[in-house]
């Protein structure tokens, strides 16, 4: 499951792609429908005690923890080796593996092995986290803020005192030099702050071709049952250039570790999870916020499938294609998330279940409107969701809705008498931008951007009929470009700019947008502004409140920070059959021929004479866990603190993961570790690696 682009996550074709049942089958409202993401300050011990018989002491807990590792800023990952050996995700190393390319290397083609130490590349930018200490600092922010109001001004108080207990652990023992990180939980209610050891010398050790990391490619995304190979390995080195120890900390690998039913624990960084949402908010996801995020997703996958199919035409563009081609995957990913999640959203049982677990909250404090007054503010939010969801500067908008906003931003200047230092930078940045108005891929973005806004506007505004009439967005923008003193005179529309009366009664048409526009997204900027703290105030004390009726050991919402998942390793029923816990190499090669072996399910000339221990071998598993975009190079171990498997994605029920967990039909899948060693073993033929691996076997 890749992250690393919306926040790379984070992380569907079509609707018709997912499975026809509900994803739930009117199971009642449960405390688990919050997850099981427990943080590692405040572990569920009783619970593990309880449901697999395993008493795991603070040894235990301390040694996972200080062994997983968070990968960069989108992904997680492991210490599998005394020697600073990292395992993480091919799709979280994809795009930084690249970059050590030499010339007429390709990975995506052939792959990478290091044979000797010597050849570990190293990817300048590139590092990992290792979280040392935790400590609960509620009381602390708390006390420190008790006259802090709800509203801005009051929020920043709790800042400065965030900041100043911050300052104060950075003197204390055990957490000097550490990077220190204080995150909030429950909507502000909770907080924790953490201090991680950073390595900056981070070196490629392996990595497979891009056709066994992502085997099946987008179709089989969110599939299961599934082949694919997505592991890389990385080593960490210090800061005189030697391979980190990190014997004290690291999880052994065990190729050989599971079986059905086997307990398996989830230890990584997942990024974000709503799933204390309000059913108001909740609506207003549903019909406004990600409906709109999954046409923008959709939209802009289609414009950059046409750019990389016009790259592919020129060899000397290849790099550039391959970097397009990762982010076309990375927006592929997302779609399919974001589709499962409106498909949750959509599902009356499982929307059913969030509605009664409000209600029996509610119910235990008839006299709290904190609900009520929530789904005001929300209600707020709808009329302007159009404008300020789709009129957000974003580099896949394109140049023409940000010259717009510059337009707009220069207008303003003018009219406050500006600086003419600061006007003359404007105006430069204003050409610049103007002279690739008119390229076909800008043009595209533009009507893009317009179809987006006509689709989602609300009825009774005028504002784009009165700026476009009936003219369709491709004419409109067309005619725009061609009309233009922007786009079609570069020396003119510079003294136009220098002249204020003349500027401000100009109509040319990209004055014209912006005027119309701008005003209309500064609005609703506006009113989400003004909302937000009271938001954010009201969803903490309702958090506060969720406590006091089910307790005070539900995990918190997810935050790209350490924690520790449940689950077991357990086959599932779907269409008609059932999914086994694990597949095998046997499946892969089925799939390649099935597929008339092509792409994406093509396999590499280097596989083509596979031997029989390989193809006995297990590739993909299934478990329990409750996962989300960030888990991705996640370790999935066993009570023992192996290394079993390595999380990479979820099946398309578990989609609707980011507002409501559904143990039932929810699964984690994850390379089975043997099946990396039996790549490593019969294919790669990568006998260092696997010594480092597997020094016993």
């Amino acid at each position: 499951m890749n992250s690393n682009s919306f926040l790379k996550i984070v992380w569907v074709l079509c609707l018709g792609l997912i499975t026809q049942q509900s994803f739930s089958q009117a199971k009642e409202a449960s405390v688990f429908d919050f997850g099981r993401m427990w943080t590692f300050e405040n572990p569920p011990k009783e619970w593990f005690k309880e449901a697999y018989d395993f008493d795991p002491g603070d040894d235990w807990f301390d040694d996972v923890q200080k062994s997983s590792l968070r990968f960069a800023s989108w992904c997680s990952a492991s210490f599998v080796s005394p020697d600073g050996l990292i395992m993480t995700n091919h799709h979280c190393s994809r795009d930084e593996a690249i970059k050590a390319q030499i010339e007429n290397e390709n990975f995506d083609k052939n792959g990478f092995y290091a044979t000797n130490l010597g050849d570990e590349r190293k990817i300048e930018g590139l590092y990992v986290e290792q979280l040392i200490q935790t400590a609960d600092i509620t009381e602390d922010v708390l006390a420190a803020a008790k006259d802090a109001n709800d509203d801005a001004e009051g929020q920043a108080l709790k800042q400065a005192a965030i900041e100043k207990i911050k300052a104060e652990y950075g003197e204390k023992e055990g957490w000097q030099g550490l990077r220190l990180q204080v995150v909030n939980y429950y909507s502000g209610a909770r907080f924790s702050i953490y201090g991680y050891t950073r390595y900056d010398d981070i070196r490629l050790v392996c990595i497979p071709e891009n056709s066994i990391g992502f085997y099946g490619g987008d179709p089989d995304n969110f599939t299961y049952p599934r082949y694919n190979l997505d592991f890389t390995f990385w080593r960490a080195y210090d800061a005189v250039g030697n391979p980190i120890n990190s014997s004290d900390n690291y999880l052994e690998f065990n190729p050989d570790g599971l079986e059905n039913g086997t307990p398996v624990f989830v230890v990584g960084n997942p990024g974000r999870t709503e799933r204390y949402r309000t059913v108001a908010e909740l609506e207003y996801d549903r019909d406004y916020r990600y409906k709109m995020t999954l046409d923008f997703i959709n939209n802009r996958i289609a414009l950059l499938k046409e750019d990389y199919a016009e790259l592919l035409k020129d060899p000397a563009k290849e790099r550039e294609a391959q970097e397009l081609y990762g982010t076309i995957n990375n927006l592929a990913n997302g779609s399919k998330a974001y589709t499962g999640i409106v498909k949750g959203l959509n599902d009356p049982d499982l929307f059913q279940r969030k509605i009664d677990m409000e209600n029996k909250i509610r119910k235990s404090s008839p006299d709290l409107n904190h609900w009520d007054r929530l789904a005001e503010l929300t209600n707020e939010l709808k009329p302007h969701a159009w404008s300020v969801v789709n009129m957000s500067p974003s580099p896949y908008r394109g140049k023409g809705l940000d010259f717009i906003h510059q337009l707009a931003g220069y207008e303003d200047m003018l009219a406050n008498d500006a600086e003419e230092a600061d006007l003359a930078d404007q105006r430069t940045a204003l050409l610049d931008i103007a002279k690739v108005l008119g390229a076909p891929g800008e043009k595209k973005r533009l009507v893009t951007v317009f179809k987006e806004l006509i689709a989602y506007i609300p009825a009774g505004n005028k504002v784009l009929n009165n700026l476009m009439g009936k003219i369709r967005p491709e004419v409109f923008v067309e005619n725009a470009i061609s009309n233009s003193v922007f786009t079609s005179d570069a020396a003119k529309a510079e003294k136009l700019m220098g002249k204020k009366k003349k500027f401000m009664k100009s109509d040319d048409p990209f004055l014209k947008m912006s005027r119309a526009l701008i005003p209309e997204f500064q609005k609703g900027v506006a009113v989400y502004q003004k909302n937000t703290p009271e938001i954010q105030a009201l969803e903490a004390k309702i958090a506060n409140q969720a406590f006091n009726v089910l307790g005070d050991k539900l995990p918190p919402d997810a935050t790209f920070t350490l924690r520790i998942s449940d689950g077991v390793i357990k086959q599932y029923d779907y269409n008609g059959t059932t999914a086994p816990w694990k597949t095998t190499f046997f499946g892969m090669y089925d799939r390649h021929y099935s597929n008339e072996q092509a792409y994406p399910w093509d396999l590499p000339e280097k596989w083509q004479n596979p031997s029989m221990e390989l193809l006995k071998s297990p590739v993909n598993i299934v478990s329990t866990n409750d996962i989300i975009g960030g888990n991705s190079g996640s370790p999935l171990i066993n009570k023992a603190g192996e290394a079993v498997g390595l999380i990479f994605d979820g099946n398309i029920e578990s989609l609707p993961g980011n507002f409501i967990f559904d143990e039932e039909f929810n699964r984690t899948v994850s390379v089975h570790a043997g099946g990396i060693y039996a790549a490593l073993k019969y294919v790669y033929k990568a006998d260092r690696l696997i010594e480092e691996l597997t020094p016993s076997k």
